[in-house]
């Protein structure tokens, strides 16, 4: 407990508890058996879609709103409450399980992922700021992308034998216990301050002024504006944050094109959500389309552990990446569209896996950008914007495929999708912001 109690020493333990963080969040069994646990209590598929809309409404409506209360409150102390709320939803599950125990779950659980949102991200940026290794940022969500994707395999598997053993309580129960543990993890994580003075949001314009870019140096705090602890003077400070987190979105246009490529980036990947339906639609039986989802699982694993090695790419390096990305996924698709036999649906599915890994640490790199870019106060609003815009991205892609699906077979459905990955790669190199923060690192460290 008391390493859970002192700040991170280094940034080797600030990686370790990032990555404790990020790999217990999706620790989750019952995200296997949700679904038949609300038809196994007799709620209808319209039921369940309604219960899936209210947590994803919630989650979609509190996205930005929670980034600002991130920058104006403790962030560790919305994490650590972000974590209580969910094991608090799982619970609920268990203790009423009926339509409007669901559906009270669901909406703390949205509440919950809004807190989380965007504040993680903006305390680890803004702690390596602080200790003068912004260049780090990368590495570390690298890993703790990694170790989410790992754990979620983890959970998946570990569902069939808990409900086994003992049903869906005993699935439950375990998922609130892992929240818990989750809950400790963000305790462990650091107080990090907000890395710029509230004073000096007047300051921000839409391009850098000429000169050196100020930079904090290693070991020393950041300015931080003095806070009270008056209602009226949180609420202030509440609506400057949003409102300034706001505007440097959608008018500093290196920030705003980061927002957006970001959200590109990661919008897409919701075609995830059909892989098993393509594989299925290639002639694998149920249990192969297990395994194949499992290559593309693999492909994102290993392009998220490999960012903190490419985040040094140019921009046209990582357009040209992600325009063989998306000519490996549409080929791919097209392949298991086409598959006369397990073989080519391999080969296929090899294709995906690879672009979806590139198109996974292309998102990183655009993520610890945007970081980079953004110069207020206001970081966990901004990065909740991005947020924002994915989960609009996601509902075009649902949209696309539900539609799509009534003229093409899903083979073509999901190639199509492809494009927008060559849509991404001909927009980095101009919309992917400059790698700011990490060159002042490397002049000062090479000076003598």
């Amino acid at each position: 407990m008391a390493w859970l109690r002192r700040e991170p020493t280094g940034v080797g333990d600030l990686t370790v508890r990032a990555v404790l963080f990020k790999g217990t969040r999706d620790l989750l069994p019952i995200y296997a058996l949700y679904g038949v646990l609300f038809a196994d209590h007799g709620l209808s598929t319209a039921q369940i879609s309604l219960l899936l809309a209210i947590w994803s409404v919630t989650a979609f409506l509190l996205e930005v709103p929670s980034g600002a209360w991130a920058d104006t409150v403790s962030r560790r102390g919305l994490l650590v409450l972000s974590c209580v709320l969910q094991a608090a939803c799982f619970a609920l599950w268990m203790l009423a399980p009926s339509f409007a125990g669901f559906a009270l779950g669901f909406l703390v659980w949205g509440v919950a992922g809004a807190l989380e949102s965007g504040t993680f991200e903006a305390l680890i940026y803004d702690d390596l700021v602080a200790r003068g290794e912004p260049s780090a940022y990368a590495r570390i969500m690298g890993w703790a992308r990694g170790a989410q994707e790992s754990t979620v395999l983890v959970a998946i598997v570990a569902a069939a034998p808990l409900f086994a053993v003992g049903g869906y309580a005993l699935v439950g129960w375990v998922s609130v216990g892992v929240g818990l543990l989750h809950t400790l993890t963000a305790l462990a994580l650091p107080s990090a301050p907000v890395a710029i003075s509230a004073t000096a949001v007047d300051d921000l314009d839409d391009e850098p002024a000429p000169g050196p870019v100020p930079h904090v140096k290693p070991g020393a705090l950041p300015a931080v504006a003095p806070q009270t602890d008056s209602p009226g003077s949180t609420a202030s400070r509440y609506l400057v944050m949003l409102k300034t987190g706001l505007s440097e979105a959608l008018h500093v246009r290196r920030v705003r094109r980061g927002v957006l490529l970001g959200a590109l980036l990661y919008g897409v990947t919701a075609f995830d959500e059909y892989f098993g339906l393509l594989a299925v639609s290639g002639g694998a039986s149920t249990s192969t389309s297990a395994l194949l989802v499992g290559v593309t699982v693999a492909g994102s694993l290993i392009g998220s552990l490999l960012a903190g090695r490419t985040e040094v790419v140019s921009s046209r390096t990582l357009a040209i990446a992600l325009f063989v990305a998306g000519i490996l996924f549409i080929a791919g698709a097209l392949s298991v569209g086409v598959a006369a036999g397990h073989t080519l649906v391999w080969v296929g599915f090899i294709g995906i896996g690879i672009a979806y890994g590139i198109d996974f640490n292309a998102e990183v790199i655009a993520g610890a950008r945007l970081q980079d870019a953004i110069e207020g106060p206001a970081r966990a609003t901004v990065t909740s914007v991005s947020g924002l815009l994915s989960e609009i991205v996601a509902l075009g892609v649902f949209a696309f495929v539900a539609a799509a699906t009534q003229w093409f077979a899903m083979s073509t459905t999901i190639a199509m999708l492809g494009s927008v990955l060559l849509v991404a790669a001909v927009l980095t190199p101009s919309w992917l912001p400059p790698r700011h923060v990490a060159a002042r690192d490397r002049t000062e460290n090479e000076t003598p």
